[in-house]
């Protein structure tokens, strides 16, 4: 039975409100109150849009600033339902946690930490009457479980206004006991304890792992089921995230950990002499070595075992990965120079034994592992076949491995499963589809790709209830199983539909897959609807890699509009309307020939 899921969606507004008021919350906190005509529901290009809302006492919203200080040059497009990122070299974003959100008198407040440094921060000071601040989202808010005996809420001085919120609306009962650590005991504030609460306070330099990691190991157990929250510098909570899932046992559904900013680290001296080299015009490129000496610790066990057992001698980590010496002795060397272990076996003469490094750390998380072990890791490898692939016209993917990606995914669970996981987000760009006039006669509706269960919880979430069905391989359609909510109301059989929804089910496949499943849905419908990544997400720093990401995967650049309508047509099938989803995304609705 899949586990109901922990966010709620909200519309993607742009938004423009101005500021009514300053003041200085504490000698480290500065509150900016801004209002406007946006908060309210309004009606922008003839769209309707609705009123601001962001119910969660740690929601994000994205604050849309320009280092050239032309921010409407920065501001992304609104689409009907969405918000599309388009490229804006001068573009500047910060996420930040509502205060309080006062609807009766049409204010929303926003605390800035008082740093000295950021543009957030730097637009903050220098805040008067009347400027501007344009604002997106918030995307989705948390969902508590339903049962809590108590919750923890752990956060550095950049959680303290979710931190707050939570104390001022509470929709819970449960004791919270609240951990925050400040620089200075200037900052610390009042906040709306109740009876059963607890707070502890502790003094410690910005993004300090070890104090916090300290501090949040000194916290009494508590019985009964609970819920940890955390928001703090991104390293700061990799042992916290350690401490609370690995060793006390915490369920993922039970933790929800957020870095909140990210410490700039000094480059180190071979990546300072790169950086030189660059703006000399002979910059280097930069070598696979680290990367692949990190994947091969992960696979081979060495982060987990020093994480589990910090001390061990490099022939007791051998003996317990069941590696012969020799080839750990190869291997820690290289582990050292890049910091994923630190102790005596890297040649340090303090006989504290093997422990994890800051980058070590950092591959405990599993979305930082991901990009070592998982789906993108093995896409990755493939583009040593770059060479060859682009001489036969074929994928990098099918040189590698003999089989096309399709092929592969559907035969692997945990391979299908990866994509299932990566098109989650789609449920926060579907509101464009599920909003389309093409769902009023709609009585049965077939799904099928790696995004089906996003289709299924935004058909939810918009009060759309047709018959569903989702038409997958018997892999496929096991995973899929885990990620949607009520499986047995789903008819798990191809059949006659009034519409189908192909969502991502493109971008696994060759032209000649693609082709042959839409020739497949044109035996069940006369309508169909391709849900699909079109262009790069202007906020991606990788955008310019997509299309070599896509022909590593499919032998095809990342199809465009054209693209996809070309293989429709080739399919029997003609373009009805394309439907922008924002971020790249759109839905192109096709009708039978």
């Amino acid at each position: 039975m899949a586990a109901q899921r922990a966010y709620t969606t909200h519309p993607l507004v742009l938004r423009r409100v101005t500021v009514r008021r300053v003041h200085e919350v504490t000698p480290r906190m500065r509150r900016v109150v801004l209002g406007g005509d946006d908060l309210a529901a309004f009606t922008s290009d003839g769209t309707a849009h609705p009123a601001f809302a962001a119910p969660g006492f740690d929601d994000h919203i994205k604050l849309i600033l320009a280092s050239d200080g032309d921010v409407r040059a920065a501001l992304p497009a609104q689409l009907p339902h969405g918000i599309e990122w388009t490229p804006a070299e001068h573009r500047l974003t910060r996420d930040y946690t509502p205060r309080r959100v006062d609807h009766r008198a049409g204010e929303l407040h926003l605390d800035f930490v008082v740093h000295g440094e950021g543009p957030a921060e730097a637009w903050s000071a220098s805040a008067r009457e009347g400027d501007e601040l344009w604002f997106v989202g918030p995307k989705s808010s948390l969902r508590l479980p339903e049962r809590l005996d108590w919750i923890l809420l752990i956060g550095d001085e950049t959680a303290l206004p979710a931190i707050g919120r939570f104390l001022d609306e509470r929709t819970v009962d449960a004791p919270a006991h609240v951990l925050v650590t400040v620089s200075d005991d200037a900052a610390r504030q009042e906040l709306a304890l109740r009876d059963g609460d607890t707070i502890t306070w502790v003094v410690a330099e910005p993004g300090d792992a070890a104090a916090l990691d300290a501090a949040v190991r000194a916290l009494p157990s508590m019985a009964g089921e609970g819920f940890a929250w955390a928001a703090a510098e991104s390293r700061a909570l990799l042992p916290v995230r350690r401490y609370l899932q690995r060793e006390r046992k915490l369920p993922k559904d039970r933790v929800n950990i957020t870095g909140y900013w990210h410490r700039e680290e000094a480059a180190a001296p071979e990546a300072q002499g790169t950086a030189d080299a660059a703006a000399q015009g002979t910059a280097e490129i930069p070598s696979p070595l680290p990367w692949l000496v990190a994947r091969a610790a992960l696979q081979l066990g060495v982060v987990d075992a020093v994480a589990d057992a910090p001390g061990l001698s490099a022939d007791a980590l051998a003996a317990r990965l069941g590696v012969p010496g020799p080839g750990i002795g190869v291997l820690l060397p290289l582990l050292a120079a890049y910091d994923v272990v630190v102790g005596a076996d890297d040649g340090a003469d303090d006989g504290a034994g093997l422990r994890l490094g800051p980058v070590g750390e950092e591959l405990l998380d599993d979305h930082e592992r991901e990009e070592y072990t998982g789906h993108e890791a093995e896409l990755l490898l493939a583009l040593a076949h770059l060479a060859p692939a682009l001489r036969d016209g074929t994928s990098p993917w099918q040189v590698a491995s003999g089989a096309t990606l399709h092929d592969t995914v559907t035969d692997d669970a945990d391979r299908y499963g990866e994509l299932v996981e990566e098109c989650e987000q789609l449920v926060f760009l579907l509101t464009g589809l599920t909003a389309d006039p093409l769902w009023e006669n709609v009585g049965t509706c077939l799904v099928t790709g790696p995004g089906s269960a996003s289709v299924v919880a935004a058909l939810d979430d918009a009060g759309r209830r047709p018959r569903l069905r989702i038409a997958e391989e018997a892999t496929p359609a096991g995973v899929l199983r885990g990620h949607v909510t009520a499986p047995d109301r789903i008819d798990w059989t191809a059949g006659p539909a009034d519409v189908a929804v192909a969502a991502k089910a493109l971008a696994h496949r060759t032209d000649e897959e693609a082709a042959q499943l839409l020739t497949r849905l044109a035996e069940w419908t006369g309508t169909a609807v391709l849900v699909e990544a079109s262009r790069p997400d202007g906020l991606s720093p990788h955008a310019a890699e997509a299309a070599l990401h896509a022909h590593t995967a499919t032998g095809s650049p990342l199809r465009d509009s054209a693209a996809i309508a070309a293989l429709a047509e080739r399919s029997g099938w003609s373009v009805d309307r394309t439907i922008a989803l924002g971020w790249g995304t759109e839905a192109t609705v096709l009708r039978r020939t």
